[in-house]
């Protein structure tokens, strides 16, 4: 057997060890500071990573490390609290080994977050992006020999982020008197933050938000044709014209996306309410 195979139903089969039957609905991916999410879930059972056969651990700052299996929005949910990044040192096939665990434990959506610095003049800090595309500098981890079980070896991506979810996200947002933006997400590999004149030509090349994860997470969620919505928390703004004693700092922006993290919070549940509603 392929031992990428192995390693995912390794886990899988000690993930479904431990929930009881539970099949969820929904993944969900926290990201920079989002963690906070978790709290909302109810009857909650919590997996650390380093517990999961094969699974890395999260290193970056303002993730715990956990799946966390439970109630949000009258759906069953798997939460991870916390990623991990190429920047890390791991390999694609680890950065994306979650989702296609969630995939074999019976997901039908998958829900990402993640901090970005708003590289579109009109993005303050605090706001809530929608993404409606994006744009891959990360390695796609896809590259390698195809795991036939997940999907095709060239797998569309003209909808990377569901019409559906999206058309809904903003409808339940206005209801709800949360103010959101829709844009476009580029990722690079990080760790280092970018520089002034690489936030120019991201924000000319059609970027609005720019961030260092989420994007392989969703080429392996739609390489398996799961619909998925995504969520930027605009922690800093990401400009050419900053002052001259400016500096982008990792604790500035986890405070923020926490800060953000009650209405994201919010918009996620009510979101994930609405699924399979006529």
């Amino acid at each position: 057997m392929d031992e990428r195979i192995q390693r995912i139903e390794n886990a899988a089969d000690f993930v479904k060890g431990r929930i009881g039957g539970q099949v969820p609905d929904v993944g969900i991916v926290l990201g920079s500071g989002l963690g906070k999410l978790a709290d909302s879930i109810g009857s909650r059972t919590v997996i650390p990573y380093r517990e999961i056969p094969g699974f890395p651990v999260s290193t970056a700052i303002g993730h715990k490390g956990n799946f966390i299996i439970g109630k949000l929005g009258g759906k069953t949910v798997i939460a991870m609290q916390g990623r991990f990044h190429y920047y890390e040192g791991y390999p694609m096939e680890l950065v994306v080994l979650p989702i296609r665990v969630m995939k074999k434990l019976g997901i039908r959506y998958l829900f990402v977050s993640n901090a970005a610095g708003g590289v579109n003049f009109d993005f303050k800090v605090g706001d809530l992006m929608i993404i409606k595309d994006h744009i891959n500098l990360l390695p796609n981890p896809l590259i390698g020999k195809n795991l036939e079980e997940f999907g095709p070896r060239f797998p569309d991506m003209t909808r990377p982020y569901d019409p559906a979810l999206v058309a809904s996200a903003e409808k339940i947002a206005a209801e709800l008197g949360i103010n959101v933006h829709k844009g476009v997400y580029l990722a690079g590999t990080g760790p280092s933050y970018e520089t002034p004149a690489e936030y120019k030509y991201f924000r000319m090349i059609g970027a609005d938000a720019v961030g260092m994860s989420t994007i392989p997470e969703v080429i392996a969620a739609r390489h398996s044709s799961i619909p998925v919505f995504g969520m930027s928390v605009i922690t800093n703004e990401a400009h050419d014209d900053y002052a001259d004693d400016y500096e982008n700092n990792g604790d500035d922006v986890v405070a923020a996306a926490d800060a953000a993290a009650d209405r994201m919070s919010m918009l996620f549940e009510k979101l994930i309410e609405s699924l399979d509603k006529d």
